[in-house]
């Protein structure tokens, strides 16, 4: 004589909720081996539960209900195999991706640590030495955005003469140039062909100090004027630094020379 369970046991046995049991029955997955005519109850036996229980085990290969359903179906060894060649062919693919992710990851992980650690907490004036700095200044960008910043460099390499991209290679690094009243966002070149078209950041002692988008203008008025009271000179140009502090947040360092400029 058969045992039927209610469909509050069933699930307590199969370690499934009553809900996804009446789920299997309205795809057709599990339906129990009968119902009240005047209740409407389910009740299952001892074989839906092992079927549910084959389900919870396909499930954790990663297949779909209706690719379960599929292969409950087959009364075919050779079908079973090759349907689970398949499943384990995009398995294999599915690994790939997760270890590309992962090796992404890592590469964005390593990259703010290096971030973190370089980043100097510098909410003072202090004088910096640079060495010579090469630069493309944009045609077109004054102000940085997450809009720009987002794909920074491709934005540069597009600048750049097909017969030429080959030259040029840039930090992954952005900031602004100001000279004469004009800002221009810029990269800095680790690699570069003619500098006829490329602006000269010259090697010397920079005045510098972080700021925020907020406060930039006031730190740079500061900078100015250390600059002409301490150092007699008024600086030709300033650099704002972009520092990144977030995925999608940032601040700046502002760079003034101490060098050249007007003689007061």
């Amino acid at each position: 004589m058969k045992k039927y369970f209610s469909i509050g046991a069933a699930a307590k046995a199969a370690g499934v909720t009553a809900e996804t049991l009446r789920h299997y029955d309205r795809i057709g997955l599990v339906q129990p081996c009968k119902k009240d005519e005047w209740t409407n109850y389910r009740y299952y036996t001892e074989t839906d539960i092992v079927r549910v229980n084959t389900i919870r085990a396909l499930q954790t290969m990663d297949l779909s209900l209706k690719e379960i359903k599929k292969v409950l179906e087959y009364d075919d060894l050779r079908k079973i195999v090759d349907f689970l060649n398949e499943a384990e062919k995009k398995a294999d693919e599915k690994i790939a991706s997760l270890q590309y992710s992962k090796s992404r990851i890592q590469a964005a992980k390593a990259d703010y640590e290096n971030k973190l650690q370089n980043r100097k907490a510098a909410s003072d004036i202090s004088v910096r030495f640079f060495n010579k700095r090469v630069i493309m200044l944009s045609d077109t960008l004054e102000t940085p955005t997450l809009d720009n910043l987002w794909d920074y460099l491709h934005h540069f390499y597009a600048n750049i003469p097909e017969d030429k991209k080959d030259q040029f290679f840039f930090e992954d690094t952005a900031g602004v140039y100001t000279h004469n009243g004009i800002s221009r966002l810029f990269a800095v070149c680790i690699r570069h062909g003619d500098t006829s078209d490329l602006t000269i950041l010259p090697a010397g002692d920079y005045l510098c100090a972080d700021a925020s988008e907020k406060d930039k203008t006031d730190v740079i008025n500061k900078l100015t004027k250390t600059a002409e009271t301490e150092y007699g000179i008024t600086p030709e140009f300033t650099v704002q630094q972009i520092v990144v502090s977030g995925i999608l947040h940032w601040h700046y360092n502002i760079q003034i020379p101490i060098f050249g400029g007007t003689a007061l």
